[in-house]
């Protein structure tokens, strides 16, 4: 009985206050910078692409909207084909949180409304965005010990050489 009264009560106070109207889409509305919205592909400072097909996306999703494949290639690690389907995506980040080269990234974005499911499924060509996100200057390959496409460790740009490791056995 107290839990209707009291619910009666804020009704009540509430009926006093201004009504917030955002006209949208003209006033956009305010955003949390912790906001996560559509998923894009990013790419690194050289500008090659960052994701290297690890599967740990689609690994950690927990609805299975994220289905990607390797190359065919030995030497080149990059998805053949990359495809989230947003009608089962729940923007949850896991994807975001699990890849290593900060190549999957949940943008500020939130208009995705389509009149037809098939249109919800993206491919490749369009979560790849030509930035760096909200990574500027991570490069996997400069920091994971890899050697780049057609470069050796130590000899891209920027690149420190590589440690040896018996170097520094007493």
């Amino acid at each position: 009985m107290t839990s209707a009264i009291r619910t009666l009560w804020l009704t009540f106070l509430h009926l006093f206050h201004k009504a917030e109207t955002i006209q949208y889409p003209e006033q956009q509305p305010y955003l949390s910078p912790r906001y996560r919205g559509r998923i894009v592909l990013t790419r690194d400072p050289d500008g090659e692409e960052r994701c290297v097909s690890c599967y740990l996306c689609a690994a950690v999703c927990p609805v299975d909207c994220i289905s990607l494949q390797k190359t065919a290639e030995p030497d080149k690690w990059t998805p053949e084909h990359f495809r989230i389907n947003f009608s089962r995506c729940i923007f949850c980040g896991f994807c975001e949180e699990a890849c290593p080269t900060s190549a999957i990234q949940l943008i500020p974005d939130f208009e995705m409304s389509e009149f037809s499911r098939q249109n919800l499924v993206y491919e490749k060509e369009n979560l790849l965005i030509a930035g760096t996100g909200k990574v500027p200057d991570y490069n996997f390959y400069r920091v994971a010990g890899v050697n780049a496409f057609g470069k050796d460790k130590g000899k891209a740009l920027n690149e420190s050489e590589p440690v040896d490791p018996r170097g520094l056995l007493p």
